[in-house]
C-alpha cells in the first residue's frame, strides 16, 4: 500500500506529540483512516479540520464526552456552535507533519511497505520529541 499517494491521519496531544497514526491509501476520503484514532482514548476535546465534519465522527466524540472543535462545512444542515478561539491551537498538528516532512524518507515515502514506513514515523516522532 505505501506509495507516494499514501496518507497519514495522526493524532497528537495538546503539546503537538505523537499518540497515535494510521496510513490509509491515497485515493481514499480521509474519515476512512480516522476510526482507529477514536477508540476509546483520554482526551477532552478534538481538534480536526472541515473533512472530519461527519455526523459518525461527532457522534463518536461525543458518546466519550470530549469537546468537538471541527469548523462545519457550507452544506451542513444542523448547525452547531464552533470555538474558533480553540480552533487556533490546531497548528500544533501541522507543526508536527511540518517536522515530520523534514526526514527525506518520509517525505518522500521511500519504504516498500507499510510496517516500514509506519516504523520509520515511530522512530521520526521519537527523534522529533527529543529535540
Amino acid at each position: 500500500m505505501t506509495g507516494w499517494s499514501t496518507k497519514i491521519i495522526a493524532m497528537t496531544d495538546a503539546l503537538g506529540n505523537l499518540v497515535r497514526f494510521t496510513l490509509i491509501l491515497g485515493q481514499h476520503y480521509d474519515t476512512v483512516g480516522v476510526a482507529p484514532l477514536l477508540e476509546p482514548a483520554d482526551f477532552e476535546g478534538l481538534l480536526a479540520d472541515k473533512a472530519f465534519d461527519v455526523h459518525w465522527i461527532m457522534d463518536t466524540i461525543r458518546a466519550q464526552g470530549a469537546r468537538v472543535v471541527i469548523p462545519q462545512r457550507r452544506n451542513r444542515l444542523d448547525r452547531r456552535p464552533f470555538d474558533g478561539a480553540l480552533f487556533k491551537a490546531r497548528h500544533l498538528i501541522e507543526n508536527f507533519f511540518c517536522k515530520l516532512k523534514e526526514f527525506k524518507r518520509i517525505a518522500m515515502r521511500s519504504d516498500k511497505t507499510d510496517r516500514s514506513f509506519a516504523a520509520m514515523i515511530y522512530l521520526t516522532a521519537a527523534i522529533i520529541n527529543s529535540r
